[in-house]
């Protein structure tokens, strides 16, 4: 893999030393330049201090637990993140992705794996380079080229599955697309997720677009069917 040199490194935040020690190794074979921390605090810093490309982050963490910081890089930071962790029920599933997560693996893992994940990942975050069309409904308006989603010309700051189902909207104003559908796009590997989980990132992105939230004007739900982008908007 050929990384790109203004990339940030790939932060692994994980208490268990021979985990970390084995994630940094397959990264650092696929390209990657890895940087650990061994607690919840440590890794909060490091996020901020360092800007990483992507976090790889365990739940059960010393001092700050994996959800706090996950929460915390969220206020400020759309950087991918991927739960690396042994619970594996499925309400800790849901609760990771509501909190940001854009990836969610149970220990024991495949290390090869984990590492096409994060490949994946940072290929679908990036912006396609041949678009060059700018979609706009109302206020809202997305930028495939600047990979930039403003509202009413404020910038607002997506995760990178939230960006994406917000793209996949846009560029199709008044279709309505099914979860499963949503799903496709957001999971391409076809990785086995719930279909909870569109519904959690659409009501994540809601509170980030919607002048009222509960009452959405932007993204509609089509009962029993999907989502889709109402059409004509008013500026």
């Amino acid at each position: 893999m050929t990384r790109d040199a203004t990339a940030g490194p790939v932060l692994i935040v994980e208490d268990d030393h021979n985990i970390a020690d084995l994630v940094a190794r397959y990264l650092t074979t696929a390209g990657f330049v890895p940087l650990i921390a061994h607690d919840g605090a440590e890794g909060l810093a490091l996020a901020q201090e360092r800007q990483p490309q992507f976090v790889i982050l365990d739940l059960m963490l010393p001092v700050l637990d994996g959800w706090e910081v996950c929460r915390e890089i969220r206020r400020h930071s759309d950087v991918p993140i991927l739960f690396l962790t042994a619970r594996e029920d499925e309400m800790d599933r849901v609760l990771g992705f509501s909190l940001g997560a854009d990836d969610y693996v149970v220990k024991p893992f495949s290390p090869r794996e984990l590492v096409e994940r994060v490949k994946a990942i940072l290929r679908r975050a990036r912006p396609k380079q041949s678009v060059p069309k700018i979609f706009r409904q109302g206020a809202l308006t997305l930028e495939p080229e600047k990979h930039k989603v403003t509202m009413a010309g404020e910038t607002v700051a997506l995760t990178p599955s939230e960006y994406k189902l917000l793209y996949c909207l846009m560029a199709a104003p008044g279709r309505v697309f099914s979860r499963e559908e949503l799903l496709a796009r957001l999971y391409e590997r076809g990785e086995a997720v719930i279909d909870r989980v569109v519904d959690v990132h659409i009501g994540k992105l809601r509170q980030k677009i919607e002048p009222t939230p509960s009452s959405p004007a932007y993204i509609r739900t089509v009962h029993g069917v999907g989502y889709c982008l109402a059409e004509n908007q008013d500026a």
